[in-house]
């Protein structure tokens, strides 16, 4: 006979058995990192473990006695798993599923409901997949970028040479115009040039530029973007700082990181015109140190946490996943080139830039690795 998973009895000191309550029958439950719940075959709460109130943002008395199914954006999938175990269809069921979570985007989980010896009690454990998801999509961002800068690169220099040739033969014909009128023409093609030989500059400067690296305090490049930023939009716009003092200096390029921050806060700025115009737009600077912070494929025991947020109308969907890559822009006459050289410079760094955005709130976060 198996052993039961949690004692249903325990001896006084008299040696008799007594009932004991749910709440000391499953304490050592809060010893768990995972969320685990216990519930009775129609999904009614008996217990939730500390890390599951936490997750949720809910006190245990709240969740006891409630229907866990409501903790999910789809309750039938749970339903269903109770269903199966109550008829011993299976000794325990793996799915994945979303965790709704007061103030917060559902949590990814992986839930695994399991049967007990005890008759109408089952196990619900829940492991967050969050941290898998977030390692996912900074493999993907660190590939997208390695591929930008290949693809800069390549196209940058296949532009270049013919860009030359072209100017170059505009301005010997020039020269051999007596008509003024055409020499207009002669003009746009110089202009158009100088053009585009600017824009192959600018995607070449990350890779031409040396790495001038010295001791850097963040706030310091906080404020210089921030000055630089009310100098270009004084009225309508507020930026708020939300440091922490405590961070300490760290090696960098401090030019590269006041490049990569102004990029950033100068976009937020101009997706905020139309809350300039109404005088209530607001960019927030805020500073946090991150402990055993994993990104990169590497763990950093304390790592620079930099959040430019801003209150428009936040990144389209239409270009959410393609952001950091070169010449996309959600804004009508961008050059589309200021999130790609922000990332260069911060991986540059070794760190590393996230966007999550919604209406109202777009939060860029800069992470870089610190001593």
């Amino acid at each position: 006979m198996k052993k039961p998973l949690i004692p249903l009895l325990s001896k006084s000191s008299k040696g008799a058995a007594t009932a004991v309550s749910p709440s000391h029958r499953f304490h050592a439950l809060d010893l768990l990192a995972t969320l685990v719940a216990v519930v009775s075959r129609d999904g009614t709460v008996l217990f939730a473990n500390a890390a599951l109130e936490d997750a949720l943002g809910m006190s245990r008395r709240s969740i006891t006695g409630a229907p866990l199914q409501d903790c999910f954006t789809e309750p039938t999938l749970l339903q269903s798993a109770l269903n199966g175990a109550s008829e011993n269809e299976y000794a325990a069921l793996r799915y994945d599923a979303f965790l709704r979570r007061l103030s917060y985007e559902p949590l990814p989980v992986h839930v695994v409901v399991a049967q007990t010896d005890t008759a109408g009690e089952i196990i619900v454990e829940l492991l967050p997949l969050e941290q898998q998801t977030r390692q996912e999509r900074e493999e993907r961002l660190m590939d997208q970028a390695q591929a930008n800068k290949e693809l800069i690169r390549n196209l940058a220099h296949e532009i270049k040479n013919p860009l030359g040739g072209i100017r170059g033969a505009a301005q010997l014909l020039e020269l051999e115009l007596d008509n003024k009128q055409l020499t207009e023409y002669t003009q746009v093609i110089i202009h158009e040039a100088d053009r585009l030989q600017s824009l192959v500059d600018r995607l070449l400067a990350p890779h031409r530029r040396p790495h001038v690296v010295g001791d850097v305090n963040i706030h310091e490049v906080c404020e210089r973007v921030r000055s630089l930023i009310l100098a270009e939009f004084p009225r309508g716009l507020k930026v708020v700082r939300d440091y922490d003092a405590s961070i300490p200096d760290f090696r960098g390029d401090r030019e590269q990181l006041i490049q990569a921050v102004l990029n950033i806060a100068h976009n937020a700025a101009q997706a905020l015109a139309d809350r300039i115009a109404a005088g209530d737009a607001q960019i927030t600077f805020r500073t946090r140190v991150g402990r055993q912070v994993t990104f990169g494929k590497q763990r950093y025991r304390l790592a620079l946490e930099l959040h430019v947020i801003d209150n428009g109308p936040g990144v389209p969907d239409s270009i959410k996943d393609r952001i950091f890559f070169p010449l996309v822009s959600g804004r009508d006459g961008g050059s589309g080139l200021g999130l790609t050289l922000a990332q260069t410079f911060i991986q540059q760094h070794h760190g590393l830039i996230e966007c999550e955005s919604v209406p109202g709130h777009t939060d860029f976060k800069i992470l870089i690795p610190l001593p």
